[in-house]
Parts: structure tokens; sequence; C-alpha cells
């Protein structure tokens, strides 16, 4: 079967089918194609309840303001990554589920926001966290009301948006001069991808729609007129995803809680033995990256 690709609209032929490793949600088989002009991965056809496919415990809401601060300590990094290029100003996160990196920034003197789509993530980050949120499943179109930012941010978002290129063009229009965008997303590119193919946990069929190439990214983002100024596939939390991938990957063989407990510990040695090579550039199962808008 041949489709089109959404990024550059050239035909795509099957790339691999899969299911749902991660949740097993469904048993549905599921069709990702890799575009052999821009290297896109995509799922197609995207199912028409997405929602289904998060379950109630996606969101694993803390208790308190204590439980969430404890929580934000391990997302630290983000906003140590975020203050490299920016001190203060208006801040927007993209998808902050119950909001640990929101708070951070809040913490941290920003004027923090957010858009979110799950309600009782809105209620937690507006009544707990204080900050203003718009609760939203599109992001480009909540922005059309928003004014310009310091910085926006999205960690581990943009692959689960139907139409990530409407979106980041939305998000160029709304950063000042000198403001910066920072996207986490998995790395098509990864070691792990490429010993796991589709049993690779970060593949996440089907909420994973989109799997985009740093690359095509960074074109994309200069074509609306942003610089690479910062990028990496070692930060602490990529170091976390490799981690993640090995442990999920033998975990995923079973729903024997014991005998996954087992397997996933195999992944985590598994995983400290191929870290020499996860660590190497470009290899890491996820990459950060920063882009600025010209002064």
């Amino acid at each position: 079967m041949i489709v089109t690709c959404p990024q550059c609209k050239q035909e795509t032929r099957l790339y691999f089918r899969t299911k749902d490793f991660n949740r097993k949600i469904t048993q549905d088989i599921f069709h990702y194609y890799r575009c052999s002009s821009c290297k896109l991965i995509f799922l197609s056809p995207i199912p028409q309840d997405l929602g289904k496919y998060y379950p109630n415990n996606y969101y694993p809401i803390p208790s308190s303001i204590d439980d969430l601060a404890k929580t934000a300590e391990y997302e630290r990094y983000k906003i140590d990554i975020v203050r490299q290029f920016t001190s203060g100003g208006r801040l927007l996160e993209i998808g902050p589920a119950y909001g640990s990196f929101l708070y951070l920034a809040k913490q941290s003197g920003f004027d923090a926001e957010a858009i979110e789509m799950d309600a009782n993530c809105c209620m937690f980050i507006r009544e707990i966290i204080g900050a203003k949120v718009i609760q939203s499943n599109d992001p480009s179109e909540a922005l059309k009301s928003a004014e310009n930012y310091n910085a926006i941010a999205l960690w581990h978002v943009i692959e689960h948006l139907p139409d990530p290129w409407k979106t980041l063009e939305a998000i160029s229009c709304k950063l000042h001069p000198g403001g910066i965008l920072v996207i986490a997303a998995p790395n098509p590119e990864a070691f792990q991808f490429r010993m796991l193919g589709r049993f690779w946990p970060h593949v996440d069929a089907p909420r994973h729609l989109e799997l985009i190439p740093q690359s095509l990214l960074t074109k994309k983002m200069q074509s609306l007129g942003l610089k690479t100024v910062w990028s990496t596939t070692t930060d602490v939390g990529t170091l976390g995803w490799n981690t993640f991938g090995w442990e999920y990957f033998f975990g995923n063989f079973t729903n024997l809680r014991y005998i996954k407990t087992g397997l996933a510990l195999m992944g985590r040695i598994l995983s400290i033995l191929l870290g020499p090579i996860e660590r190497m550039k470009g290899l890491g199962s996820a990459y950060t990256v920063v882009y600025q808008r010209e002064k």
C-alpha cells in the first residue's frame, strides 16, 4: 500500500506493522510508513478515537503540591536547559501533563502558562500550581489567541500531535525576537530503533503518530526563521529514555508481574552494557534541541 507523506507529500511505502506493545489496550495492527524523501516515519491511518489509547492513569496526578515538588526534581534538567538561553519572561509549555516542568519554571521566575488536553491535569495546574492553562487538543488553534512568549517547550509531545507541522508554524509566530523553542522527541536515528525496529518501545503505537528525524525538524524550523543553538542526544532525559527502552522491550514480553520485573531488570543491565554506544553522537533514544528566533 502507498500513502502520501504528511510533510513532503511524496508517495510513501509501508515501513512496518506493529501493535500496542507498551499498554496492550488493543490487539489492533498499526501501519507505519517511512518517506524515502524526507525520512519521516508516520502512522497511517490515524485512529479517529485516539483518546481511548490514553487510559485514565496515563497522567498520574500528584496528591499534593509537596508530592509535585518531589517529582519535579527529576525534571530539573529541563529548566536548567531553558535557563541557558533565557532567564525569565513568558513561558509556554504545550502538553505539560500535570505540570512538573511548569512548576519548576514558575519557581524559577517565569510567567508560566500551558496548553493541555486533559481536564484533570488542567484543573491541577490551575488550582495547585497556580498557572494559566488552556484546555485544548489543538495547540495550533489555541495559540491563535495567545500573546508572544520568550520560551515555548514541548517535552515529548510533538510525536503525539496529529499535525505537528501546523503547530510548529503557529509556534514560530508566537516567539519574541531572541525567544527560544525547546523540543524533545524520540530519535528515529537511535541505536535502539536500529536494533529493535517495530518492537522499539518508543514507537509506542498508536500514541506516537510521527517519529521526526532531527534533521527534518531543523529544516522546517529554519524555513520558519529559527536557528539551532543547542542540541544533544545525551542529556539526562535521553539517558533515562535509553534505559526505559531496554526495560520495556524485555518487560513487554509478558503480563506476569514477577517475570516482567525480572525481564525489566535484564533490560536495565543491557542498558548499562550498551551505554557507551548509546552515548555516541546521534544514537540516543531521544534528542533535545533548542531553536531561537533571530533577534
